[in-house]
Order: C-alpha cells, then sequence, then structure tokens
C-alpha cells in the first residue's frame, strides 16, 4: 500500500514598505506592493491551482485528497486584495476531501522565544480556521517545518493535535524511510508525518530544471516511482509550497498538466491511494520512535536554521523584536500589537540571509530588497519606531494579564485546558 498525501503550505509576507530612520509614519507596510503580489500569485497560482484540485477531486469522485496549511497574514490580505480565493478554499473545505492544518498565524519563529506568544498564534490560526472553513485543524505544522523534541511534546501537551509534520531529514532518519508514520520522542499519543524531499522536491524544484536527468518530469514517471514504495513504506508525503504551481514553476513548464495527469497515474496501481494527514494517521500504526534533540527545518540542504538566525543581523533584528513583547502587550494597543506580531513573520529574517545555497532563486523569487543588509537597515529602523510607540503607553494591565487582555487564549476545544497552561510559561 502507498498512500500519497500532499500537503501545500500556502503563505505570503505582508511586506513592509522603505523606511528611513526619519520616518514616523506608523504604517510599517507597503499595502500597493502587498496587493499587487497577492493579486499576482492568486491569478497565476491559487486560483488556477484551487480550481484544478478541486476538478481533480470531482473526477475521481472523492479519491484524490489534498491538505493545506494557509497562514493568517495571507488570509488576511485574500481577504482584503483577492477574495475570490477565499471562496475557493472554502469550496474545496466543502468537498471533505481537503484538510485545513495549523500552524502560527503570523508564519513567524515565536516557538523558539515565547512559548506565550506561540500558544497564542496556534490559538488564533485555529479559531480563523474553524470561523472561515468549518474546521478544527487536528495536524500541526510549524513555520517552516521547524521541529525538535521539545516541540513536539509541547503540541502533544496542547492536547487537540494528533500529529505534526515535519521534514525527512537523512541525517535524523539515519537509515529509515519517511515513508512511515514515527510516534515521536518523549511523546505517547502524537504522531510524526515526515516529508520524502526527495519526491517532494522533484516536484517544487527540479521539475522544470533542464540540466536534470530526469528530465522531463511526466506523470507516468512520478507514478513508477511512487509505486516502488510499495512493500517498503505506507506513505509518500509530499509536502511542497503551493506557490509551486503557477510561480515557482510557469505554466509554461507543463505543471499543472503534470497535476492533472498524476492522479489518474497513481491510481493505476490497485494498492494506491490517497490520504490527507489526519486519514494517515488513523489508518497506519507508528513503527517506531525519531529521536530530533537539534532544530530541523525543511529550508536549504542544511535543513537547520540558519537560513533566518545565521549571521549577526538576524541574530540582533529577532532578539530585538521579541525583547518588546512585555511593552507591547502592556501597552493594550491593539494596533500596536498587530504590527509587532506582523514583523514576526519569518520572511523578514530570510530577506537578512547573507548565505548561498542551491535553491536560493526560489527562496527570493519574492525578495523585496537588493541585498540583505538593506532589508537589516529597514527592519531596524521600523522597530526602532515601534518602541518608541510603545514606550508612550503607560501599562494598561499587569503583566499577568497581559496575554489575557491582549488577546482570549481560550483552549480550542472544550476538552483542551492545556493552551492556557502553555501561554502561561
Amino acid at each position: 500500500m502507498a498512500s500519497v498525501c500532499f500537503y501545500f503550505q500556502v503563505h505570503q509576507p505582508t511586506r513592509l514598505r522603505h523606511y528611513t530612520v526619519f520616518d514616523n509614519n506608523t504604517n510599517y507596510f507597503d499595502d500597493r506592493k502587498n496587493a499587487e503580489i497577492c493579486r499576482k500569485v492568486a491569478n497565476k497560482c491559487y486560483l488556477p491551482a484551487n480550481r484544478l484540485i478541486l476538478d481533480l477531486i470531482r473526477k475521481y469522485d472523492g479519491r484524490f485528497k489534498v491538505a493545506y496549511s494557509v497562514t493568517g497574514v495571507l488570509l488576511e490580505q485574500l481577504e482584503a486584495y483577492s477574495p475570490e480565493v477565499l471562496s475557493t478554499f472554502d469550496a474545496l473545505a466543502r468537498t471533505g476531501c481537503v484538510e485545513f492544518l495549523a500552524e502560527t498565524y503570523y508564519h513567524s519563529l515565536s516557538f523558539l522565544y515565547s512559548r506565550n506568544e506561540f500558544a497564542a498564534q496556534v490559538n488564533k490560526h485555529v479559531q480563523t480556521i474553524q470561523e472561515l472553513f468549518g474546521q478544527t485543524p487536528r495536524v500541526f505544522r510549524n513555520t517552516e517545518l521547524i521541529y525538535n523534541n521539545d516541540l513536539a511534546s509541547l503540541i502533544e501537551s496542547m492536547g487537540c493535535f494528533d500529529a505534526i509534520i515535519s521534514e525527512g531529514a537523512d541525517h535524523i532518519l539515519g537509515y529509515r524511510s519517511p515513508n512511515f508514520v514515527y510516534t515521536p520522542k518523549g511523546c505517547n499519543r502524537l504522531r510524526l508525518l515526515l516529508k520524502n524531499y526527495s519526491l517532494s522536491d522533484d516536484i517544487a524544484f527540479r521539475f522544470s530544471n533542464r540540466d536534470w536527468s530526469q528530465w522531463p518530469l511526466t506523470a507516468d514517471k512520478f507514478a513508477h516511482w511512487v509505486n516502488r514504495v510499495n512493500g517498503n513504506g505506507f506513505v509518500v508525503n509530499l509536502f511542497m509550497d503551493y506557490e509551486t504551481f503557477g510561480e515557482h514553476q510557469w505554466k509554461e513548464t507543463g505543471i499543472f498538466d503534470f497535476m492533472h495527469h498524476l492522479p489518474e497515474e497513481i491510481l493505476r496501481h490497485p494498492d494506491n491511494n490517497f490520504k490527507t494527514p489526519s486519514e494517515v494517521v488513523k489508518a497506519y500504526q507508528p513503527v517506531g520512535v525519531v529521536d530530533v534533540p537539534h532544530l530541523i527545518s525543511w529550508a536549504d540542504t542544511e535543513r537547520d536554521l540558519s537560513a533566518w538566525l545565521g549571521n549577526a543581523m538576524q541574530s540582533n533584528a529577532i532578539h530585538e523584536l521579541y525583547r518588546l513583547e512585555k511593552k507591547i502587550k502592556g501597552s493594550g494597543d491593539a494596533k500596536l500589537i498587530s504590527d509587532w506580531r506582523k514583523l514576526q513573520t519569518s520572511d523578514h529574517f530570510y530577506y537578512m540571509c547573507t548565505k548561498y545555497f542551491a535553491d536560493g532563486d526560489v527562496h527570493k523569487y519574492f525578495n523585496p530588497y537588493d541585498s540583505p543588509y538593506d532589508s537589516y537597515i529597514n527592519f531596524m529602523n521600523i522597530l526602532g519606531n515601534l518602541h518608541l510607540r510603545c514606550v508612550k503607553h503607560p501599562p494598561a494591565a499587569p503583566v499577568g494579564q497581559v496575554a489575557q487582555n491582549a488577546e482570549s487564549l481560550t483552549a480550542v476545544r472544550q476538552d483542551s485546558p492545556q493552551v492556557d497552561a502553555i501561554a502561561a510559561n
């Protein structure tokens, strides 16, 4: 049995406008550029891809299934600039063949710097998915698939998730395969699904590369590779950015035609099927425990955090940002808190990256800066103004009440009071 599990990450940051040290305007975000890019990506990727997925679900009478994680910052932009995309996601949700996952609302690195803020963002994202699509997410993915044992334990303690997904990095799997379900070390109930990065990257990164030995990639060729898993695994986790379709791989490359024909080729094998992450967890028992003591991600060849925290600029910017947490939340100013949270989006720190990496062209596709140094200077100018704003506000409440005043941290489910306990730590 080989179950194909498609998960698509759907995200665009709220980009910053050019901001000098002399600027006093408290609007930090480039509304024109954000609207332009949102509509552009909607027309090239989100709308045609959503319609294709919807057609495939109908064509195969519910046997074709996928999962999405749509960040809160993108949902806000879609609502403002491209509401028709939200309509197509709603149509997908109503098929019963699409699962929406949970993550940090602001696509942030908050797990690394503030468990209080992390819990608040996860809760906010879950509530948003409930309101928009009528689903309560049961599977969690952290920003950029950042993961370690501590994160798994934290997610299990929340009591509202059945599984967590991450990267099937060679250095943590060793001889083992990502094509099985695992249990994270230190957890009892939570399950771990790992990305098959080789097959995922064949689509996401290598599809249009004419120098690749396997070019052109056809649906029947890819299905043949999936078929090899039969007898050697239970599931092929194909995790990738949704912008693969139409943006990173343009329509002219044949990426939509490939996706159109793939379900038919996969389903030719009688033992193959498609499952959502929750269905995978229900269908297959874990075959072992995976120990990830150090942080990993799905970025670059190193699969580490150096893309966001690899140099002094990145480290300084993010530490200064989270140092403001108590003052920001203590202000009781909803606009100030919202601005601070949007500055947490991981892309802002990715733009400060100075290293070179094989898949850099894809990651830098939407980079608005000429250099990482420009990004750092712009971000710190904004952070300076943010700091001036928060010191003008006297504390609105004792520190112990800040999180409750800034945003309710009610449990995601009636039987999950653990969320509040985590946020208090």
